[in-house]
This record gives C-alpha cells, sequence and structure tokens, in this order.
C-alpha cells in the first residue's frame, strides 16, 4: 500500500498465511490449531519454510505464494512451472463450466496444484492449502514465470478455488491471520540467528 492507497488485494482480500512450518514440530504444548496444522504439513511434506498466502473473499480463495516463500527471495529465478501433477492429472485440463462450476477438480488441503523449478535445481509443490474446487489456474504465469515474483498477489496468482458454501466461513480454520503469520517470521529470523 502506496501513497495511491491499497491495491484491490489489500481492499477486497483478507490474508490467511500456511505456513510450512511454526519454528519446528509441534511440541505437546502446541497442539492448538493454526501451529498443529502447520506442524502438519511440515511433518508430511518435510518442506519448512514454503509458506503460501490464501487471498480470501466471501467464498472465492486465491491461492498465491507468501511473502517468506523461498521464490520470492533474492537470487532465486523461476525456470518452470508445470501444471502436471501426475501421468493422469493436470490441473491445465481442469474445464469448469455452468453456475454450480460441473467439472471443476475437487482440492484438499494438501493437493498439489503445480510444480515450480527454479534454475538452482530446486523443485517447489504448490499445494492449495483449503478444501474446495478448482475454479481456475493462472495459465499467464507459464509464458510468464516472472509475474509469480513481481506481482505474487495480483497477476501472479497459481490458482482459484472455490470452497463449499457451508465450509467458507470455516475454511480458514487451520489458516493464520497477517499479525500471527508476522509473528511466525519473526520467531524464525530469531532462531536462525
Amino acid at each position: 500500500a502506496g501513497a495511491a492507497g491499497p491495491g484491490g488485494a489489500e481492499r477486497y482480500f483478507t490474508r490467511w498465511y500456511k505456513p510450512g512450518t511454526a519454528g519446528g514440530r509441534a511440541g505437546p504444548g502446541r497442539r492448538r490449531g493454526p501451529d498443529s496444522l502447520c506442524a502438519l504439513l511440515a511433518d508430511v511434506k518435510g518442506r519448512p519454510c514454503e509458506d503460501f498466502c490464501v487471498l480470501q473473499h466471501s467464498n472465492i480463495c486465491v491461492i498465491t505464494l507468501a511473502e517468506a516463500h523461498p521464490l520470492l527471495q533474492s537470487g532465486k529465478t523461476i525456470k518452470n512451472i508445470n501444471y502436471q501433477i501426475s501421468a493422469n492429472c493436470s490441473r491445465l485440463q481442469n474445464k469448469v463450466s455452468g453456475k454450480s462450476k460441473r467439472g471443476a477438480q475437487f482440492l484438499t488441503e494438501l493437493a498439489p496444484l503445480c510444480r515450480i523449478s527454479s534454475s538452482d535445481g530446486e523443485e517447489y509443490t504448490i499445494y492449495s492449502c483449503i478444501r474446495g474446487r478448482l475454479i481456475e489456474v493462472n495459465e499467464n504465469i507459464l509464458s510468464n514465470p516472472a509475474l509469480l515474483q513481481e506481482k505474487p498477489s495480483t497477476e501472479g496468482y497459481i490458482a482459484v478455488v472455490l470452497p463449499k458454501f457451508e465450509e467458507s466461513k470455516s475454511i480458514t480454520q487451520g489458516l493464520l491471520t497477517q499479525k500471527e503469520y508476522e509473528e511466525v517470521l519473526l520467531k524464525r529470523r530469531g532462531s536462525a540467528s
């Protein structure tokens, strides 16, 4: 938000975060909502600090990379973005039609959306973070991967997901608010120094 005021993402969307880990595995005293889910994601996928951001507007959610994701750190160059998840599953083949969004692929919280390779040989799998129907993937980042790094919250988004209407209020229970996420980042910086 500069002198011109907040942009569309800040004005119309609520930011929620899914950290790759909340500063390590959850211990016995840390088994509450976001911490245990963060630990679950890190335990299941084993990739700490790969954070995601969910921009929520009423019942629509836009999946993006969080500011602290390794792909957004200096020196990383995106080599390839691939929506082909497996031999039988390509997110590009998601064909949605009608008001009820027929044909949309159903996603769980840990469903992969795409894989992104960087020039240093690292590969990052981007996950849905929420349950719902895949409405669209951002094909623009295939031809212009720099959008992902230059404008991650707007033109560089990964996908749009529509949670079930009855779940749209509870979908954020496993996610962190902006303030909680900033606290996680402070803890990480403190433990790294």
